[in-house]
């Protein structure tokens, strides 16, 4: 009896023992971990992102402004033109010859100089909005015509110098990737209110 008694006690110890040994080696899903490692804050990228996103606005809106690019779809040009003066004192109001040029700064703006070359010749600096083109039935063909308005500066560069404000507007017309057609009409103030007609060709170019 006593040596039955002696098993049994020795049985119980060695699974109390046992159980013991492998509730220490299970380890619960749901531990929190007391790893140096892992008890360390993990830096967060948050902060960060509004300066990225802000240099990356800064870089698009540097970009848009690219001079020689076409402005809605019709490209930069240089070319000549006559003058058909329309009233006043100055080459712009006189038949004259003029070179003209269009280079495009954005999708829609462009700078527009030119120089009407007689007498008293006057160079026209004007800024335009360039608007949407949209097509037109012309002897038989399709033409796509691209209108624009602006304003500016205009300078008489005779021995009465004098420089006042320009409005213009007019049309441009591609006829091929090498040629673009403009009529345009410009209206200086100066000594006097000077209009001049113009109508040309340019040559097309992309990018300075």
């Amino acid at each position: 009896m006593l040596q039955r008694l002696s098993v049994l006690l020795v049985l119980a110890s060695m699974s109390v023992f046992g159980s013991s040994l492998t509730a220490k080696a299970e380890t619960p899903s749901g531990t929190i971990s007391t790893s140096a490692a892992d008890l360390v804050a993990k830096p967060s990228n948050t902060s960060n992102t509004a300066p990225v996103t802000a240099q990356v606005g800064q870089t698009q809106v540097a970009q848009t402004i690219d001079p020689g690019r076409p402005t809605r779809g019709v490209s930069s040009y240089i070319g000549v033109a006559g003058n058909i003066g329309l009233g006043g004192d100055s080459a712009l109001g006189d038949t004259n010859f003029t070179v003209i040029s269009k280079i495009g700064l954005t999708n829609n703006f462009s700078a527009r100089p030119s120089v009407v070359i007689g007498d008293d010749p006057v160079v026209l600096v004007p800024l335009t909005y360039d608007l949407t083109a949209r097509t037109a039935d012309a002897f038989e063909d399709t033409l796509a015509i691209a209108p624009f308005v602006g304003a500016g500066v205009a300078i008489e560069t005779s021995e009465d110098a004098d420089v006042g404000l320009l409005l213009t507007g007019g049309v441009d017309v591609p006829l091929s990737t090498n040629f673009t057609a403009n009529a345009t009409v410009n209206a200086a103030f100066l000594s006097e209110t000077d209009v001049g007609l113009v109508l040309g060709v340019g040559y097309n170019f992309n990018g300075l």
